[in-house]
């Protein structure tokens, strides 16, 4: 028996709507010191955060969430915390399988996901294979990304079809280079938010957040539910996207891509 049809809902700010938002979640660890407690319990309690803004997002029709959940820096941190979100990852991506199906959300991640611990990175997998053919958002994790991290590894599968003649020096333009990124087929975000109140990109889709809106929430990430997603959209509403052009002969985000 087929599962009923995702309501879209979508709100009307009376502006744009962005079809692709990215998220830099941060202030976990803020979040848990203020109230006494480990960073560890920030992270526990900003899975709530991405459950309801993957939801919400989902219900309102956006085409595509990425969600900065693991940089290559963070490998730095102390071992235990790395444990800790490691097994956190794995809990996520089985707990969250009913959510997902439910809300017809497509999981995919993107990084160096073959750092990821042999236990996680399974779990994963499974999850990715189980929601394939929903249609409806794509959730896409950053797990192990740097941007800078992409940029190199793209440069080396390139270097590679240069060297083999698979790709000619005539040929060569950003379009060209957007094929060895991670994903090269998620158009751009048009929106991306940082939770916690920093103006830092932080390694984050460097390439791809060229023209991205920005918006930067005070609350940190445990706190960043529905009202403060719905600020960020009537925020972004009232943006005027130019990519570089004037307002008269400005495309839409769909030429812009194209």
């Amino acid at each position: 028996m087929s599962r009923p049809r995702l309501k879209i809902e979508r709100p009307d700010f009376g502006g744009p709507f962005p079809e692709h938002i990215a998220v830099i979640m941060d202030g976990n660890g803020r979040w848990a010191k203020g109230r006494g407690m480990l960073r560890v319990f920030g992270h526990k309690e900003g899975i709530g955060s991405v459950r309801e803004i993957t939801t919400e997002c989902a219900k309102m029709g956006v085409k595509s969430l990425t969600l900065y959940a693991f940089s290559v820096e963070n490998w730095k941190r102390p071992r235990q915390e790395v444990a800790f979100l490691m097994e956190l990852l794995e809990q996520f991506l089985v707990d969250e399988r009913p959510t997902l199906m439910d809300n017809n959300v497509r999981l995919r991640a993107i990084g160096r996901i073959d750092d990821l611990p042999e236990a996680a990175l399974a779990r994963l997998r499974e999850t990715e294979e189980i929601t394939a053919k929903n249609d409806g958002l794509l959730l896409r994790l950053a797990l192990s990304y740097g941007a800078r991290a992409e940029i190199a590894d793209a440069l080396k599968r390139f270097a590679r079809d240069v060297a083999a003649g698979k790709v000619r020096e005539s040929e060569i333009d950003d379009e060209t280079l957007r094929r060895y990124l991670y994903d090269a087929t998620t158009p751009d975000p048009d929106l991306l938010i940082r939770t916690s109140g920093e103006l830092r990109i932080s390694n984050f889709l460097l390439w791809q957040i060229s023209y991205s809106e920005i918006y930067v929430a005070k609350e940190c990430w445990p706190e960043f539910r529905r009202p403060q997603l719905l600020a960020a959209l009537e925020d972004y509403a009232k943006r005027v996207r130019k990519f570089g052009g004037l307002v008269s002969d400005t495309p839409s985000a769909s030429e812009a891509r194209a």
